[in-house]
């Protein structure tokens, strides 16, 4: 999408700017006298070519066409339109063309013309500096104690909550993908329903394949005993949303069971993150009461 270029080319031949106006040389049709014609300023056309008795005739661009240069051309160019994915930053007038940029959330990266979405910072990551129509999305690692649970191309890293308040004692401190837990004497619940908090952010820093989290939900522990049905036509949206409902509902014996569930599908590491998770809740939840202050440190 370059038509100010088109009309440059056509005046490169016989065309000399004299006083920020163009001339171009003429062969007159009926004498053959070489002449000198005047060009047409930006936002006009050449109607008529000057001849041994009259000057260059230049009309005004209609609208939806336009001229950016000195020309001598005979038609104004077409205004350009924006792509699909793409708004008029300025419109077409008689003397310039369009225009366009990325619509929000999206960038052109200089190496090509298409508009490309801003990248999303992953779990565990901030945005240092949000993306423009121009520039992509910058991420850093959380650190210093911040943390995100989100993928997000808007989200900085946040400070996690405080333990400090109305008899609240940290029970788990913050990791960079997750927020801290928090917990109080007179509260004491059991260790897996400290975990289910940190659940879903769990899932979505350690991430897994389509197959991998179909097996998975099937495999997710109920009351019953018996696995979740009705997965195979599941896409990933439908097997996330399946996840947190399950998450959000599971009792604190089920959720003990989901490491092991996790080792079963071929996710040992993960399986054994969170089995750690869990030993560190114990371990605070057994101490706080008769230790107050004891911190369970997160890995």
């Amino acid at each position: 999408m370059f038509p100010s270029l088109v009309s440059m080319v056509l005046l490169v031949v016989h065309a000399v700017l004299l006083d920020g106006a163009l001339t171009f040389k003429q062969t007159d049709p009926v004498t053959g006298t070489q002449l000198v014609c005047e060009g047409c300023a930006p936002g006009t056309y050449l109607r008529a070519r000057c001849t041994d008795t009259s000057r260059s005739e230049c009309a005004p661009c209609a609208p939806g066409s336009y001229t950016e240069i000195w020309n001598y051309i005979r038609k104004c160019l077409r205004c350009s339109t924006c792509g699909r994915y793409e708004v008029a930053r300025t419109r077409c007038t008689a003397h310039s063309d369009t225009q366009c940029a990325c619509k929000e959330g999206l960038y052109r990266p200089t190496q090509n013309h298409m508009c490309t979405r801003h990248r999303a910072c992953a779990s565990g990551e901030g945005v240092l500096s949000k993306g423009t129509s121009e520039q992509n999305t910058v991420c850093h690692v959380c650190s210093n104690g911040t943390f995100s649970d989100s993928v997000s191309a808007l989200q900085n890293c946040t400070a996690p909550k405080s333990c400090d308040g109305a008899g609240q004692h940290l029970l788990l401190r913050s990791a960079p993908w997750h927020d801290s837990v928090c917990t109080s004497c007179s509260e004491l619940r059991d260790g897996a329903s400290y975990l289910r908090e940190i659940l879903p952010a769990f899932f979505l820093h350690h991430s897994m394949s389509e197959k991998r989290l179909r097996r998975l939900v099937h495999l997710l522990p109920s009351e019953d005993g018996k696995s979740q049905g009705g997965t195979a036509a599941l896409q990933l949206p439908e097997l996330n949303a399946r996840l947190n409902t399950w998450i959000a509902s599971a009792a604190e014996k089920q959720i003990r069971q989901l490491p092991a569930v996790l080792k079963r599908i071929g996710t040992g590491s993960s399986g054994e993150r969170l089995h750690s998770k869990l030993q560190r809740i114990d371990s605070g939840v057994q101490q706080l009461c008769g230790a107050l202050g004891n911190e369970v440190e997160a890995s």
